[in-house]
């Protein structure tokens, strides 16, 4: 990555390797609520930028760039030897604050004298405004900037009536200090000598302001948070040092998106741009948790159950019932400027909600939280049957209402990413494959739920209107010359004859038959589909297909994963190995082994996986592709119902352990084994702890 990033609850500051934010026109700063608090915060030596030695962020929450001065000479005189001072930038955030300590060391053999700058600004723009989106001539403005010897601030009366301001704190007296953010310290440093500057920024937006405590403090409680983190989610050891850092960095990236919105902890979508509530991309990210920490998905529940629809506005594409999309709370959404406070332009939100729930009670056995929020699943259901389907064919489509809403309203919403054999886009309302297979999971695994709950009437209208559906499938989506599943169902009923990565998520749901769920998958995992990193979106052979796009023809862990977890319900091991390998083989190429949201299609024989140019990092659905590839090797699958586990487990090649240890399912925890066989063509499995109370079968 060329930038670096730290996040701590609402708040994440995006910097350049140096760890300055430039000014000017960059993209880099200090965020909070959809809010630039930092537009500026750049560090000088002498007037001059230092040479930059490291820059690491592979703590996620505390970053140090480590840095040394150039030379200097003038007319033959020797004002700064070259790398004579260390300068070591260590940031955090803990609490809404921003904590920086600037160290500097004197490592030559004679006293230094020279000048460290420290410059700030906040222009408080909406993130909508840094990243070219939305140009409004209805803003409001900064009304102050002051300055003292120990700080320097500015405040902001926005255009939604909500003031914001930036307090920069620093615990030594600068020598001199300018409105405009610039402040100077003349340092004096003996051979060896070592001082530090500690620097704390608080954002605030209305009444809510955090307050800064000592820095070793702070860092003490936030290491402590991850600590209890780590203690309280699953562990994951094998042979595989790619598995074992691609998972470790998954629960530490997985854990710094995570935001407490009131509801408890949630996974907001990732950075830098997206670290906000989304509907599919939040509810997907706490189903692929649900192995590692399952009160991920009920904090996720609540929140969403907390925005629901409740009236018809078209501006923001909202209907009782509906599931949000996106939540912002930036300047230009509280004002009414764009619709996203919050917006609810997708498809999958719903049924995502409704699936979630339902595989929460299986995975869990905790009835309470489904009963609490049945009157909100009902609505979801309501939604599905009634505004999902306008023209009761019996399946759910999108079509935009809002002006400045999203066309395409399912996972891949480019506007080219629905597009016929033809090169034409399909016109909506659409009706995406994998949708469908939402829905279908959605009915069926809640039924059962729901005749614990005394509500058998309602199981049994979910099943028979799910078995419908799986009756219809094939005759409306099943391409008999590609033996595939047509990505979509255009305006006019017609097939949208792309072959795509989207029918994979059919796999989890139940919805194909046996002999299709293997056609599909073997196509899914043949050289159009997968290029040796993983499935890409589109195939190679499809008119749309492009390797640099960002739909059409990239990959993206995510994607994968979801299918994953249907090859693994279904047992099919050698697809899901193959598909196993690719990611591990794409992480390795990966800074800090980690996934990022997506990255090009090109396949393997270039030798190395291609970057997509602005790919989120870290991204909480890539990250919990880490955990996905863990459940798929164990096969497991819970029905804490009927206090039952099944595993089916597998290796991929370059694999001959895993050890899994405190996975918390049906409200306890188990821990196992697996080992390849002598003869290379099995695995052993050993329960090696079970607190859970469910019995365990394995399955083939």
């Amino acid at each position: 990555m060329n930038y670096r990033v730290i996040k701590h609850n609402d708040l994440f500051l995006m910097t350049d390797i140096r760890g300055d934010v430039p000014g000017s026109d960059a993209q880099d700063g200090l965020y909070m609520k959809d809010t630039r608090f930092l537009s500026r915060m750049e560090l000088t030596l002498n007037g001059r930028r230092p040479l930059l030695l490291s820059s690491a962020a592979d703590e996620n929450y505390v970053a140090r760039i480590r840095l040394t001065n150039e030379h200097e000479e003038t007319n033959g005189e020797v004002k700064l030897w070259r790398e004579s001072v260390e300068l070591i930038r260590e940031r955090f955030i803990y609490d809404d604050v921003l904590y920086e300590n600037v160290i500097l060391t004197n490592f030559s053999t004679k006293a230094l004298h020279f000048e460290l700058g420290l410059l700030f600004d906040a222009d408080f723009k909406d993130m909508f405004l840094v990243r070219g989106f939305q140009p409004s001539d209805r803003l409001g403005q900064v009304k102050e900037r002051g300055a003292s010897p120990t700080s320097w601030h500015a405040a902001y009366e926005g255009a939604d009536g909500i003031r914001r301001s930036t307090v920069v704190s620093w615990d030594a007296e600068a020598d001199s200090v300018s409105e405009q953010g610039e402040a100077v310290f003349r340092i004096g440093l003996r051979p060896k000598e070592t001082k530090r500057i500690a620097v704390t920024v608080v954002p605030s937006a209305g009444e809510s302001r955090s307050e800064a405590i000592a820095s070793e403090a702070a860092l003490a409680e936030l290491q402590a948070a991850y600590g209890k983190w780590n203690e309280g989610v699953m562990k994951v050891e094998s042979d595989s040092k790619v598995l074992n850092r691609l998972f470790d960095r998954g629960v530490q990236d997985l854990r710094v998106l995570l935001t407490d919105f009131g509801k408890g902890l949630f996974p907001v979508a990732g950075l830098p741009w997206y670290a906000v509530p989304f509907g599919r991309d939040s509810l997907i990210a706490a189903l692929q948790m649900l192995p590692l920490n399952p009160d991920i998905a009920r904090g996720t529940l609540e929140m969403m159950a907390d925005y629901q629809g409740t009236e018809v506005n078209p501006w923001k594409d909202e209907q009782p019932g509906k599931v949000m999309h996106e939540l912002r709370s930036g300047e230009l959404a509280r004002s009414g400027q764009v619709p996203f406070a919050p917006y609810y332009g997708s498809i999958d939100s719903t049924p995502l909600f409704i699936l979630l729930a339902a595989e929460y009670a299986h995975w869990t056995g905790d009835m309470s939280v489904i009963e609490r929020l049945m009157p909100n699943i009902q609505r979801a259901l309501e939604w599905i049957d009634g505004y999902g389907d306008r023209d009761r064919d019996g399946w759910v489509e999108y079509y935009q209402e809002s002006s400045k809403g999203i066309a395409n309203q399912g996972w891949k919403d480019s506007a080219d990413s629905v597009v016929h054999a033809d090169g034409e886009f399909a016109k909506a309302p659409i009706a995406l494959i994998e949708v469908q297979g939402y829905v279908y999971q959605a009915k069926t695994r809640l039924a059962p739920v729901l005749e614990r709950l005394g509500r058998e009437e309602t199981a049994r209208r979910l099943r028979e209107e799910a078995e419908r559906m799986k009756r219809a499938l094939d005759d409306a989506f099943w391409m008999p010359e590609e033996r595939f599943y047509a990505i979509a169902l255009d305006a006019d009923k017609n097939r949208v004859r792309s072959v795509t990565s989207n029918p994979g998520h059919l796999l989890m749901s139940g919805i194909v038959s046996e002999e299709r769920a293997r056609l599909v998958s073997q196509r899914l995992t043949a050289p159009d589909m997968f290029g040796g990193y993983g499935i890409r979106t589109m195939s190679t052979g499809s008119t749309g297909y492009n390797p640099m796009s960002y739909h059409d023809g990239s990959v993206w862990p995510h994607d994968n994963s979801m299918i994953l977890l249907g090859m693994s319900r279904l047992g099919l091991k050698d697809e899901a190995s193959v598909v196993v390998s690719g990611l591990l083989k794409a992480a390795e190429h990966f800074e800090y082994t980690r996934l990022p949201e997506l990255f090009c299609g090109y396949d393997d024989s270039i030798g190395y996986p291609v970057s997509y140019p602005v790919a989120c990092s870290p991204q909480a659905w890539a990250a919990g592709t880490s955990i996905a590839i863990v459940q798929t090797m164990l096969g497991l699958r819970s029905d804490a119902l009927n206090r039952k586990l099944t595993l089916s487990p597998f290796l991929p090649e370059s694999i001959r352990r895993l050890t899994v240890k405190d996975l918390p399912v049906a409200g306890g925890r188990i821990s196992v084994e697996l080992r390849r066989k002598d003869d290379a063509t099995g695995v052993q499995l050993e329960v090696l702890d079970n607190s859970s109370g469910c019995t365990v079968e394995i399955a083939d």
